[in-house]
């Protein structure tokens, strides 16, 4: 077991995932440990997703732990036999190990639905877009950084635009389309470009008008990462504190109840694409 000093979500999520086994099963780690003739230390290490486990032990996990849904099973040896670096690593000691927990999470993921209010979702910005947002955080950032974060931005588009697209739905507020956070040029062509990834069939995007009743979902962003089995869906929300990964079962069943609420209160796809239409010949 090659131990790791800094696990991505995924390999965390994969530990997690062989806990809740274990513990469905009814056995303490010493003993699972025992079992496999290695250490609680060393289980510990595996569930938290510090330490590496081959697709064949997790079968004989699941054998043992008398775990018969094979298609969990399955899914779970393929993330743990999925050793491949994806173009996100390249930015590993660049930027912060969450940019690339969600670039990995996203390109493996079967679908996408995200609800943006304040900005627009960063699958969809432009990279003048992007750079205004990112040179407004504090501290500011030197150009060292900013450079790689709006690149590291601009490479996620790949999810959506690729041989293989994945499936993409986002909801996004009138505000966010609205806002300028650079000037016009930028807004008319930030709207521009959304309205050809729609006109591409990269994105279906709908719009919460700001005069739209039944929304009180002002505190709703967040993006919901669809999984090879729904109980490997995740969750993605930022929190004050950072981007939160969400994989319990009972949170993952909020957000899905979050999104049906705000999808209800936005506009048809069609009307939507309208919408922004007439925003860009209000600029």
């Amino acid at each position: 077991m090659a131990a790791r000093n800094h696990p991505t979500a995924r390999q965390v999520r994969l530990g997690a995932e062989l806990r809740k086994l274990r513990e469905a099963a009814g056995f303490k780690a010493r003993e699972v440990a025992a079992f496999l003739n290695s250490t609680s230390a060393q289980m510990s290490q595996v569930e938290a997703g510090i330490a590496a486990v081959s697709a064949e032990r997790i079968r004989r996990l699941a054998a043992h732990y008398a775990c018969t849904d094979e298609a969990l099973i399955d899914a779970l040896a393929a993330m743990a036999g999925d050793r491949t670096r994806g173009w996100w690593d390249e930015y590993r000691g660049v930027l912060p190990q969450v940019n690339l927990d969600v670039a990995e999470a996203e390109h493996h993921a079967a679908y996408l639905q995200e609800v943006v209010i304040t900005h627009i979702p960063g699958l969809l910005q432009t990279a003048d877009y992007a750079r205004a947002v990112f040179s407004y955080m504090r501290p500011e950032l030197p150009e060292s950084e900013l450079t790689p974060r709006v690149e590291h931005r601009m490479r996620r588009h790949s999810v959506i635009e690729g041989n293989a697209p994945t499936p993409y739905l986002t909801i996004v507020h009138e505000f966010a389309l609205r806002v300028r956070v650079a000037d016009r040029r930028t807004s008319l062509a930030q709207l521009r470009w959304i309205l050809d990834q729609i006109e591409q069939g990269h994105a279906s995007v709908r719009v919460i008008p700001v005069d739209q009743d039944g929304f009180g979902g002002a505190d709703a962003s967040m993006m919901y990462m669809g999984g090879p089995l729904a109980q490997l869906d995740t969750g993605l929300r930022d929190t004050p504190t950072g981007t939160l990964f969400i994989d319990a079962e009972a949170q993952l069943g909020q957000l899905r109840t979050l999104f049906r609420k705000v999808e209800k209160a936005s506009l048809e796809p069609t009307a939507s694409r309208d919408f922004i239409h007439r925003l860009t010949k209000e600029l």
